[in-house]
């Protein structure tokens, strides 16, 4: 067993029958899909789900779980996915895969939210070793852009995956991917960015994640609190 399935079955030991649950997506949320299907199907678990993306919500139809749709929901009991950065104080930087406002979203409503990751994912400061995400609505990008210049930020428009055109998100945003001082701290840059015109939303989560589970080399320990 890998260190992503690992800590994905930790933070399944947090569900209990009749939750509301948030779906996650990249592969250790996978393991977490798989990991309630396995519990419904051999312990008569009985949780609804609801998916951060198309790609979640497939997986989790796959594997027989019931789902709702997110406009459906006002708060959740219980959101589980990774992460591609975590600081000590347990900011997180998600969004490579474009799923940022969903993911958001259902981190905010959730009762509690465990992110969970291993050892790879510690970081010292948000954006150390990945650009920071920033979702744009199409037409402003370029007012945005030179709105985050003005800040420190430094980057562009994500490129789609043939290289002809821009990334274009699931609800129709552009997204830039921006560098910024690393002297600037998560809560700082969190602001600056919200305070932005022309942001829908971006990949800093800060102050969201009640519990981070980390696994390292075969065994999962809890990042200390703020």
């Amino acid at each position: 067993m890998n260190d992503k399935q690992l800590v994905a079955l930790q933070a399944a030991k947090y569900v209990k029958s009749g939750m509301l649950i948030g779906l996650g997506t990249g592969s250790t949320a996978n393991y977490f899909i798989a990991e309630l299907a396995r519990l419904q199907r051999d312990e008569g678990l009985k949780v609804t789900t609801v998916a951060s993306s198309t790609i979640s919500g497939q997986n989790a139809q796959s594997l027989n779980l019931p789902i709702v749709a997110l406009e459906h929901i006002s708060s959740i009991d219980l959101y589980v996915d990774g992460a591609d950065e975590i600081t000590p104080e347990k900011t997180l930087l998600k969004g490579r895969g474009s799923d940022l406002v969903k993911e958001k979203l259902l981190a905010k409503a959730a009762k509690q939210f465990i992110a969970v990751a291993d050892a790879s994912k510690l970081v010292s400061h948000i954006g150390q070793n990945f650009v920071i995400p920033i979702e744009v609505i199409p037409f402003a990008w370029q007012l945005a852009k030179a709105s985050l210049e003005d800040i420190g930020g430094v980057g562009d428009l994500r490129p789609n995956a043939a290289n002809d055109g821009f990334w274009i998100t699931s609800h129709g945003s552009y997204v830039l991917d921006m560098k910024f001082d690393k002297n600037l701290d998560a809560s700082a840059l969190n602001s600056l960015i919200n305070n932005t015109p022309g942001v829908v939303e971006h990949g800093i989560f800060y102050q969201l994640a009640d519990i981070v589970l980390i696994a390292d080399n075969g065994a999962v320990s809890e990042l200390s609190a703020y």
